[in-house]
């Protein structure tokens, strides 16, 4: 079976049994073990699998546990690793074809410019050296492939390619780390020129309360959807049509709403054990492969374990021997728009601090499978990459970000974070990472703490960054504002915080001087883990996954009480609902029914609220928040709404599920189906089987601490296609739950599976656990990883093979 061993064919399987495995020494099972020696690797490298395929790495060194960390990610990821690299560089056309030259030209537009090696050089000599070894170990994966002590995986078959080799220093180029916000800017503009900007509050009500304001000089009218050019096309990411299956066309403004997570963090005394616990879920666009691999590394210095992101070194969410540390989404409003003016007869020229000036151009050649190479030129304006130009307008739109800055070599954070050993190395490792985040922490001394990260502009004459700017030099940037003035909190007194992406920013926090966002996620999630938190003065392990499985809904509870009378055809079923606990189960009849009720409730207040000529600019759905609260308003229109939209709802359900509402069930609904994605092509749909399907049946909804999102769109045009409004696309693939000190008491899931290998058996593994949200231990102490352990192997360095 390809991929069954833990580095190669040649391997030792104990039959998983640990206790076999616990009367041998490392020594021993180092004779028994072997893979093929590796060049860059400077002593033996000693690698236990446990049943999860979780490899734990014992090195002799940090830099050969970062090669470690990049040999197994390429053996377990290679295909996702290679595409997401080919992506961000801008190769994907040479293998996938013209579909993505588009793709490939963002790409590349946003690549670091500076001198890449020069702010490689300025990192920490440990950092330099750990992200060294880590693409070297990439890169001898690579070399055993050609030499062909390991196949391709199948996806480089069926499209006939081989993976690129890498090259550290493209990890400080790869920049792009776009949040979407642009797409806003456009759409207020364009909302203005129609004198209806109050309605964009009905999608993104701003926190906290602020005026929008359209800057000094901007035309709102000249405002188009082809201003973002090449920037939405960076967002929605690569075009593989023929190659995966129509997504719904507001799938890409779905995920980008939905994305989060929580994680709380909980004092010594607040908890059962006098330790500190801290949990965490990721709530990201589910795949197969999923986002996450888990790994454990360990050398004198370093003992970190976790999940983390292929491609990126290190762990993102994990613990190392001090202390434990999540993340969730912060919002930072790290994107804005500026247009330029051109010159009539010079379209490469934009008029700027009271002069015109040239743009630099870089011109670039894109290689295209099955065609010549595209050549393409890339425009550069003061303040960032130039995405889209229209010389008969004489204009053009230039796009500054955080992440494009010197200095802000995200895809190499994490290292900092896995060496440090306290709040203040943690802290100040923290000053590499750009990208908007709440990162939780709790020590073994007993401490807990947040600090809200990310690179934070500096923007000049009051401007907001929530509508595009004049390009003319007024509203430039003044540069990025130190990691000081973002805010955080150490052992605050009620022992305990938590995050779901809601405005958490202090009350005495300078919002307008800084202009962090204005744009925040519904506080649903956290509101409920606030109250859960609050009661628990003795919590436990078992406490926190439990919360993190929680289907809690005060939303729903809230909606369900607003509901009028009904017809007496409806009646039995309006009996169903106010009889519900508000849980939203998979089991649930009533949560079938209030989900589908909630949806064309949403639709309903959509189209009376939102003027039909505002559609095309105002996605549904409607903010829960703002929902809610015109529910809450007492009118006959409200009532007549609810009552039409609870008979649409109670009809849905007949017709999808039967007749008899005892019968419903919301997971029926509510699915989990994983396939590749490019699942299109019939090779790729035989080799990759989905994960899940009908019998995948969840509960939870995107208000629920157990996120679990849905794409509510039932336009004519998404049911036309096939779109199941009430599938699974999102939420937490991987949770963990950290007994800080006790590590050994805390668990994990990583749904579907560490690998992307059908035959490894670690593709879907985990899909039963996940449903039934059956966490599982993460060993950390040498004991207990030795006692988990089901495979053993070595990595040798050149030469130095037993």
């Amino acid at each position: 079976m390809r991929h069954a061993s833990l580095l190669t064919r040649r391997h030792v399987l104990l039959g998983g049994a640990a206790a076999g495995l616990a009367g041998l020494s490392f020594r021993a099972l180092a004779r028994k073990g072997a893979a093929s020696s590796l060049m860059g690797l400077d002593a033996p490298v000693e690698v236990l699998e446990d049943q999860w395929g979780v490899p734990h790495v014992r090195a002799a060194s940090v830099p050969d546990a970062f090669f470690a960390n990049g040999y197994l990610i390429a053996r377990d990821r290679l295909w996702q690793l290679d595409f997401e690299y080919r992506r961000a560089l801008g190769r994907l056309a040479e293998v996938y074809g013209p579909d993505c030259v588009p793709s490939d030209t963002a790409s590349r537009l946003f690549l670091f410019r500076g001198d890449a090696q020069a702010e490689f050089a300025a990192l920490p000599p440990t950092v330099q050296a750990c992200a060294r070894s880590y693409v070297v170990g990439i890169n001898a994966y690579l070399a055993h492939i050609n030499a062909g002590e390991e196949k391709l995986p199948e996806e480089f078959d069926i499209f006939s390619y081989h993976p690129l080799e890498w090259d550290v220093l493209d990890l400080v180029r790869i920049r792009a780390e776009a949040t979407g916000n642009t797409k806003a800017e456009i759409r207020r503009a364009q909302l203005a020129a129609q004198d209806a900007l109050a309605y964009d509050a009905l999608i993104q009500p701003l926190r906290p309360a602020h005026t929008l304001r359209v800057p000094d000089g901007l035309d709102v009218h000249a405002v188009t959807e082809q201003d973002l050019g090449l920037f939405g096309v960076l967002q929605d990411g690569p075009s593989l049509s023929g190659l995966h299956a129509v997504q719904s066309p507001s799938e890409g403004d779905h995920r980008r709403a939905n994305e989060g997570s929580n994680a709380w963090v909980i004092a010594p005394t607040r908890t059962a054990t006098a330790r500190p616990i801290l949990a965490n879920d990721p709530h990201l666009s589910f795949g197969s492969p999923g986002p996450r691999h888990v790994i454990h590394l360990t050398a004198p210095g370093l003992d970190v374990i976790g999940g983390g992101a292929p491609g990126m070194p290190g762990v993102m969410q994990g613990h190392n021997a001090h202390f434990a540390f999540g993340r969730t989404n912060f919002h930072i409003d790290q994107e804005d728009l500026f247009i330029l003016r051109t010159h009539p007869n010079h379209p490469d020229r934009y008029f700027h601090n009271g002069r015109w000036v040239e743009m630099e151009h870089e011109e670039i050649s894109i290689a295209v499978r099955g065609g010549p190479a595209q050549n393409v030129t890339l425009r550069y304006a003061a303040q960032g990459p130039v995405v889209s130009a229209d010389a008969a307008r004489n204009r053009a739109v230039a796009v500054s970000a955080t992440w494009l800055y010197p200095g802000a070599n995200g895809m190499l954070a994490n290292i900092g974070i896995n060496l440090a050993s306290d709040w203040d190395s943690f802290r100040k490792a923290l000053k590499l990472h750009t990208s908007p985040t709440n990162f939780t922490y709790a020590d073994t001394a007993g401490n807990i703490g947040w600090q809200a990260a990310g690179g934070l502009p500096e923007r000049r004459n009051g401007y907001d960054g929530l509508l595009p700017a004049p390009g003319d030099g007024r509203y430039d940037w003044k540069g990025l504002q130190p990691l000081d003035v973002l805010p955080n909190s150490f052992n605050p007194a009620r022992g305990w915080f938590g995050t779901s992406n809601e405005l958490n920013l202090p009350s005495d926090y300078p919002y307008e001087e800084r202009c962090v966002s204005y744009e925040w996620k519904d506080p649903y999630r956290y509101e409920r883990v606030a109250e859960v938190l609050q009661a628990s003065p003795h919590a436990t392990v078992a406490d926190s996954v439990a919360l993190q499985h929680d289907t809690l809904s005060h939303l729903a509870l809230s909606v369900v009480q607003l509901l009028p009378e009904v017809p007496a055809s409806v009646q039995a079923e309006a009996a169903l609902l106010r009889r519900w606990d508000g849980r939203v189960e998979a089991t649930s009849a009533a949560a079938a029914l209030y989900e589908v009720w909630w949806t064309r409730l949403n639709t309903l207040f959509y189209q009376a609220l939102v003027p039909e000529k505002l559609r095309a600019l105002l996605p549904q759905p409607l903010n829960a928040s703002v929902l809610l609260a015109l529910l809450q308003k007492p009118e006959a229109q409200r009532d007549a709404l609810l009552v039409k939209a609870f008979q649409q709802a109670v009809e849905e359900l007949r017709d999808r599920l039967g007749p008899v509402a005892a019968a419903w069930q919301w997971g029926s609904l509510h699915t989990v189906q994983l396939r590749h994605p490019l699942h299109g092509v019939k090779a790729v749909a035989e080799a990759f089987l989905p994960i899940g399907g009908e019998t995948a049946r969840s509960g939870g909804d995107p208000y629920t601490v157990m996120a679990r999102w849905y794409n509510p769109d039932v336009s004519e045009t998404a049911l036309a296609q096939g779109h199941n409004p009430y599938a699974v696309t999102g939420g937490a693939s991987y949770l963990m739950v950290c007994d800080v000190g006790g590590w050994d008491n805390s668990l994990f899931l990583n749904f579907p599976g560490q690998s992307a290998l059908p035959d490894s058996g670690h593709y879907a593994d985990v899909l039963q656990l996940w449903l039934k949200g059956a966490m599982q231990p993460l060993p950390f102490s040498a004991k207990a990883v030795q006692a988990a352990a089901r495979h053993h192997a070595v990595l040798y360095p050149k030469g130095k093979t037993l």
